[in-house]
């Protein structure tokens, strides 16, 4: 796992109700993950939001991964 990556990552109950955000600013993860599946590049992104950083779209990809990487439990 990148731990340098996953810092930029932070949660504070007292924005946006704890949800994951990038490096403590009011950029969601999910705001991210959005952009890149309505088809913006990570050079769009950056243009468009000048404070955030190459690595906080590879962060929020890298955290998008670890919460799905879950096994699924299948009642037999």
């Amino acid at each position: 796992m990148n731990l340098e990556l996953i810092k930029r990552i932070t949660h504070n109950s007292k924005q946006f109700g704890g949800r994951p955000c990038i490096r403590g600013m009011r950029f969601k993860v999910t705001d991210v993950l959005e952009l890149l599946a309505y088809g913006m590049t990570t050079e769009q992104i950056l243009e468009e939001h000048p404070l955030l950083e190459a690595d906080d779209i590879k962060a929020c990809l890298f955290y998008a991964t670890i919460k799905m990487d879950h096994p699924v439990l299948i009642a037999a």
